[in-house]
């Protein structure tokens, strides 16, 4: 990838202490990128951090932030603004899933859920355009909000109907936010992966099992790939990578209120 497309850019990631916000981090920071990383494991985040700094391109903070509290995302803001100056881009891609069947879902299970997929990500979001307005417009480009979605806001999967709930209103808050702040010269995108081989994919893994929707740990993949994915593969953070760096690089910037699926063909179905 080229070193300097994301030269200049100040960015913040939440959930961004392993996964594909890691690997987003990693990526951005090796095409010139300072970034933010939010976690609410700090000590891991701070390791992702010194390793994007060893490498010499790109630079990097961490932020220890519970992205489901307002005062934690302005710190994050605040934060990254303090290290290098302004904030370019904002990538919400903290998230979590916990299965549970329609008629087994509580109060606790939704409360979480939809929290750290869909709250959070509204807080995210409000807390960095307000520090964009106050910097400004910049000269030539937009100012960039990147949500993580996911093929759940097209799929109704019974076995995680709260995720998929959440989900579609990460993609109702991407088309709204891309007409509330277009007048502040900020676009709104993202992303919907399908299927990534995550520490987020591997507990579910495990999690379908012990609610009885799978017999065994490795189906969910192996089903999915058959039944379901065009490229009979499950995708990778690297296969991720390239999309988003796209979407937080001036190339996208005629794009707004867009939800791109990098899912290996599971919607067209």
């Amino acid at each position: 990838m080229d070193p300097n497309r994301l030269k200049g850019k100040n960015i913040l990631i939440t959930g961004a202490a392993r996964g594909m916000g890691q690997a987003n981090a990693e990526c951005f920071a090796s095409q010139g990128a300072n970034i933010c990383i939010g976690d609410i494991d700090h000590a891991e985040a701070q390791k992702v951090a010194d390793g994007i700094n060893a490498n010499g391109n790109g630079s990097a903070i961490a932020v220890k932030m519970d992205v489901t509290k307002r005062e934690d995302n302005a710190g994050a803001v605040a934060a990254t603004v303090d290290a290098f100056g302004s904030i370019n881009v904002g990538l919400f891609n903290a998230g979590l899933n916990k299965p549970r069947f329609f008629m087994d879902i509580d109060e606790d299970n939704w409360d979480m859920i939809m929290n750290v997929n869909t709250k959070a990500m509204w807080l995210g979001m409000q807390e960095t355009a307000r520090q964009m307005i106050k910097q400004g417009p910049m000269e030539g480009h937009p100012y960039k909000i990147i949500n993580v979605g996911s093929i759940a806001s097209r799929k109704p999967l019974v076995d995680v109907t709260v995720y998929c709930t959440s989900k579609y209103g990460c993609l109702a808050l991407t088309h709204c936010g891309a007409v509330a702040l277009s007048e502040h010269k900020i676009t709104v995108n993202g992303y919907a992966p399908g299927v990534v081989v995550t520490p987020l994919w591997e507990q579910l893994d495990k999690d379908l099992v012990d609610i009885g929707f799978k017999e065994r740990e490795g189906q969910a993949y192996e089903d999915i790939v058959r039944d379901a994915l065009q490229v009979k593969r499950v995708s990778y953070p690297n296969d991720i990578v390239g999309t988003a760096s796209f979407l937080a690089s001036d190339d996208s910037d005629y794009m707004t209120g867009q939800m791109i699926h990098i899912d290996g063909g599971w919607c067209i179905q």
